[in-house]
């Protein structure tokens, strides 16, 4: 191949360009990734041969839709001969391995990862709500958010952010979790039929939520956010024992008798060594009432991060999948939850309700 004439492009500026083209799942730069196997400039023309990570990967068109838009816009580049092939099983794995690292447990204690768990003492508080739209406003400042909805028995975060049919996407043994909202997510959902029951005991539990943390590959994230299911029972055991560094915030209604059960899982979360940072009452205000979640605050010793008021927006927009937040954010309802990211985000890390025995 001659060299290229004074001022002609150059296969290092397709590169350039090149590595400002991310894969839409890994959110890395496909030139990082290792997907780009060669690059050769003829002239006016870009030979580029671009690697998949996987056979059928589901971001093949936007990939190679992305290449061919970075590529033709290199100065000078007006046509690109593009070969598209799929990784081979040992370059696959050599990714894995860079991308996992080698941390067993990446959000576990010493991660730089805030990790917060959101529970309460029963169903039907509109905890998976409360969190879907804490991780949709935390997301929309510009954080990296992921997701885990550890609601095994009741997983409805899915359809909560609009993707009830996701599927994650698996490189080897890694999987890649679907993005909604800039929020990564993984779902016991994504993998069973929707009207299947799921009835699993301890130890299916606890490997289920083991793989959730270790197998999923979320990147770098500013926050990840657990949306527990209700109560004190095997979920919320093996998280506070596999994160014991989470913080906890816990959701209850106005009623004196969900605030009774709520002050349990914050009970249990301590017991665990994680730290309650706080407590939303939700639902709050009409034929509820208030009151409750002053009441746990003051029973665990810790502030009322938000008070959400009782309103049609919040679970009309869950039953669209479009979250409040986003949709209508001067609404009351979103305007408390837009307060709640902003309450969290500020009190940052600290020993609050955390035992120190």
């Amino acid at each position: 191949m001659t060299a290229p004439a004074a001022g002609a492009p150059d296969a290092a500026a397709v590169r350039s360009a090149l590595a400002r083209v991310l894969d839409p799942e890994i959110r890395r730069p496909i030139t990082e990734l290792d997907m780009i196997r060669a690059v050769d400039v003829e002239g006016a023309t870009a030979q580029v041969d671009l690697r998949l990570t996987i056979v059928g990967c589901p971001a093949a068109d936007r990939i190679e839709r992305d290449v061919r838009a970075a590529v033709l816009g290199v100065p000078g580049i007006r046509e690109i001969e593009l070969s598209v092939g799929v990784m081979t099983p040992a370059e696959r794995e050599t990714l894995v391995r860079r991308l996992r690292g080698t941390k067993r447990m990446p959000f576990g204690p010493g991660t730089l990862t805030r990790v917060i768990a959101v529970t309460s003492g029963k169903g039907g508080v509109g905890k998976s709500t409360v969190t879907a739209e804490l991780a949709t406003a935390l997301a929309a400042r510009g954080l990296a958010v992921g997701l885990v909805d550890a609601d095994v028995f009741g997983f409805s975060i899915p359809g909560i952010l609009g993707i009830p049919d996701a599927k994650p996407t698996q490189v080897g043994d890694m999987i890649l979790p679907p993005i909604a909202n800039e929020v990564k997510v993984i779902s016991i959902g994504m993998f069973v039929d929707d009207r299947t029951p799921v009835s699993w005991r301890g130890p299916l539990l606890h490997r289920t939520m083991q793989q959730f943390l270790t197998d999923v590959h979320f990147g770098d994230l500013d926050v990840l956010l657990l949306d527990l299911p209700p109560g004190t029972g095997d979920v919320a055991i093996t998280l506070g024992q596999l994160l014991p560094n989470a913080e906890v915030i816990v959701v209850t209604t106005p009623q004196a008798a969900a605030a009774d059960v709520a002050e349990r899982s914050g009970l249990l979360a301590r017991q665990t060594g994680q730290t309650v940072i706080g407590v939303v009452e939700n639902m709050s205000g009409g034929v509820f009432g208030t009151g409750g979640g002053d009441e746990v605050a003051r029973r665990l010793e810790v502030p009322l991060l938000a008070r959400v008021p009782l309103t049609g927006a919040v679970p009309t927009a869950g039953d669209v999948g479009s979250p409040v937040v986003l949709g209508d954010p001067a609404e009351p309802a979103a305007a408390a939850l837009l307060g709640l990211a902003d309450a969290v985000v500020a009190r940052g890390r600290g020993l609050a309700g955390r035992s120190l025995l």
